[in-house]
């Protein structure tokens, strides 16, 4: 009888070893910008249109990005291009109510007005349903691409809302992993704290001092360590108590997942 080992990659499910699904991604070498943000949260969130647009209704989001859409952050876009226009590829994420038409729509608005080209066919792989969801929740169910990228050419990824901005760190990877370059990133809403994606190296270190006995843990289950976080991911976890929380966390909103 063949003896399959259970790696802290696989999650069990109905006493079946099912592999998880990694995600690729980079380390926060050099530069990378924070995030552009275009409206408060109450603005977008307790806009009339809001709940159908999160559901997959084009009209709304289109009502929505319209009416949210900052000149000024429009503006910033085009100083972070520079040179060249990039493409603009969103995050086509389906949420538990349906297919979230925000970021698509959004690319698209901005295409437009900015004369970029949108790329059609990245798209996430996999539900993850992060809306409302925990810190825990967020980083134990990662976000998956799939789509061919252009190598050589410059992207920025466009999506709602920033959390803890791990899709855009996982949709950035899949980027990068073709050959793709990517420059920046912008969303429609977020905290501005959430906008920061590159973590500070003091902060990295202070991870390791304080967490750093999981960190091979934390390779095998995801697939990147912690140099790959983002600077929201490294502050929740450095907020936590101690190691074991963090593994007992993530466990649980696996086993929540699974079900």
């Amino acid at each position: 009888m063949e003896n399959h080992a259970v790696r802290a990659s696989d999650r069990i499910s109905e006493g079946k070893i099912v592999p998880l699904v990694q995600p690729f991604r980079f380390p926060w070498d050099g530069h990378f910008p924070d995030a552009l943000i275009h409206a408060k949260e109450s603005a977008v969130k307790k806009h009339v249109a809001y709940p159908a647009a999160k559901a997959g209704d084009v009209n709304a989001a289109f009502k929505l990005v319209s009416t949210t859409l900052n000149d000024a952050t429009v503006e910033s876009l085009v100083d972070m291009a520079e040179f060249e226009a990039p493409i603009l590829v969103s995050v086509h994420a389906e949420e538990a109510v349906g297919v979230n038409a925000i970021p698509e729509v959004m690319a698209d608005f901005l295409a437009i007005i900015l004369g970029w080209e949108v790329e059609q066919f990245v798209v996430q792989a996999n539900v993850v349903n992060h809306t409302g969801a925990g810190g825990f929740a967020r980083m134990a169910r990662q976000a998956i691409f799939a789509g061919e990228i252009t190598p050589g050419r410059r992207y920025v990824i466009v999506d709602d809302f920033i959390g803890q901005g791990g899709t855009i760190a996982n949709l950035r990877g899949h980027i990068m992993q073709q050959g793709g370059i990517v420059i920046g990133a912008t969303v429609l809403t977020g905290k501005d704290y959430s906008a920061i994606l590159k973590q500070d190296k003091s902060k990295l270190i202070d991870l390791r001092i304080r967490h750093g006995q999981i960190e091979n843990w934390w390779q095998q289950r995801f697939g990147f360590g912690f140099d790959c976080l983002t600077a929201s991911e490294s502050r929740y976890l450095c907020n936590t108590a101690t190691s074991e929380k963090i593994r007992t966390g993530i466990e649980e909103a696996d086993a929540g997942s699974a079900h």
